[in-house]
């Protein structure tokens, strides 16, 4: 029995090392493959009872485990669509065969890196076949509040790379400095205008014309303004007339003091913001509020529109895609205009090492990974997405050719181990009688 046992824990020690030199050749293999976690084969002993002064070789097995939450160098690139996660999560993808077949929950794998690009469908994907998958986000570029703990809500990122985009603007802001000499018994009593252009909801260009009439008193000084709003889209019809008058005390001398509306909408003293109707619709502008100096103002003798912002965009062409650290896709275009069209979620799992491993470098969750949750990256534990950025493999060949070394050592000792125990057979077989 002790002899036979020898045998079969050589023979165990063959197959164990031999399982060892699979996993480190499939290593080497992919040494240069972007995102390869490496397998690690660990042994195990196996202990035979015993009885009396005896003993009975158990041998040894091996199990293999695939070292995913392993992470290997980040390297830069030219390409923006090349993702890499800095840090723990993984990107969401599904096979490009589900997508183009109308799967309408193609199933989620996981990778840590990959090369994407824009093919002739418009969708982001890579040359092996995998697509990035996203939150679509809503018109005004917000993504809406989906559920974490799964992957029904995201769809694969497509662009029309065909389509013209523009935006209408619906809102603006005014920084203003209005001369405050202007509303002295003295002044000449001089208009000031200002034009601003904003673009309708069929892309085209319309403007705001703006004109601040000031209140010249008989005597001192008024602090105060007619604001008339004119819309070019309508022939330069009046939309709105306002009162504006500005303190003149130590403390908040130059802002606004109060507004008052002939016509248009009223003045939100709350937001600083009045509501016109120009031809495509309303339209919200915001003035500042009262006693604020981040609006309207009257200072010294300068007419100064210092700061003026608003929304919308010109029509324009599509030119490309970046994502941004937090996941957020944009697409550009020609015009300098750059939209939030999607959001890439990084997915977390309690135990990474133990999805299931597929095909092109990616990982499904299992029962023993734990329930994943889908992270904005950069929150909780997640680390976060860069862009021109690929992970390189995990395998430390030099430490894989150490290892083979010690495995081809192993495997001809327990060779020897199996002739050495031939041998003793074979001189019991020769005992005579």
């Amino acid at each position: 029995m002790t002899i036979s046992s020898s045998l079969n824990a050589g023979v165990a020690g063959l197959s164990a090392n031999a399982s060892r030199l699979a996993s480190i050749s499939d290593n080497i293999a992919n040494a240069s493959t972007p995102g390869y976690k490496r397998v690690q084969t660990d042994f195990h002993s196996m202990v035979m009872s015993s009885s009396g002064g005896a003993y009975s070789a158990g041998g040894v097995r091996t199990t293999n485990v695939r070292l995913i939450d392993e992470r290997g160098p980040l390297v830069t690139t030219s390409n923006a669509t090349d993702l890499a996660v800095r840090g723990r999560g993984m990107l969401p993808v599904a096979s490009i065969n589900e997508v183009e077949t109308g799967a309408t929950n193609p199933q989620m794998m996981l990778t840590t890196t990959a090369s994407f690009r824009t093919n002739a469908d418009g969708l982001l994907a890579t040359e092996s076949g995998l697509v990035l998958m996203g939150w679509p986000a809503q018109s005004d570029g917000t993504i809406p509040p989906y559920a974490r703990d799964t992957s029904d809500a995201l769809e694969p990122v497509r662009f029309n790379v065909n389509k013209l985009s523009g935006e209408p603007t619906t809102e603006m802001s005014l920084g203003v400095n209005l001369p405050a000499t202007a509303t002295e018994s003295t002044s000449a009593g001089t208009s000031e205008n200002l034009s601003i252009e904003y673009y309708d909801n069929l892309g085209k260009s319309e403007s705001l014309q703006i004109e601040f009439v000031p209140t010249v008193p008989g005597t001192g000084e008024s602090n105060e303004w007619t604001m008339i709003i004119t819309d070019t889209a309508t022939g330069g019809t009046p939309i709105g007339e306002y009162t504006l008058t500005f303190d003149d005390n130590r403390t908040s001398g130059g802002a606004l003091n109060a507004v008052t509306a002939t016509t248009g909408g009223a003045y939100d003293a709350a937001t600083g913001s009045i509501i016109v109707s120009v031809a495509g619709g309303p339209m919200e502008i915001n003035i500042g509020t009262l006693g604020d100096d981040n609006g309207l103002t009257q200072l010294s003798d300068t007419f100064a529109p210092a700061s003026i912002s608003k929304d919308g965009a010109p029509v324009g062409n599509f030119t490309g895609v970046e994502i941004d650290e937090a996941g957020f896709v944009h697409a550009n275009y020609d015009t300098g205009v750059s939209r939030v069209v999607y959001q890439v979620p990084l997915v977390d799992l309690p135990n990474p090492n133990g999805m299931i491993a597929m095909d092109r470098q990616t990982y499904m969750p299992s029962s023993e990974s734990g329930s994943y949750f889908l992270w904005n990256a950069g929150e909780g534990p997640t680390g976060d997405i860069l862009g021109y950025a690929r992970e390189e493999s995990a395998t430390d060949v030099a430490g894989e050719l150490t290892n083979m070394i010690q495995t081809q050592r192993a495997y001809s000792s327990n060779a020897k181990v199996i002739q050495t125990v031939d041998e003793m057979l074979q001189e019991t077989t020769n005992i005579k009688r």
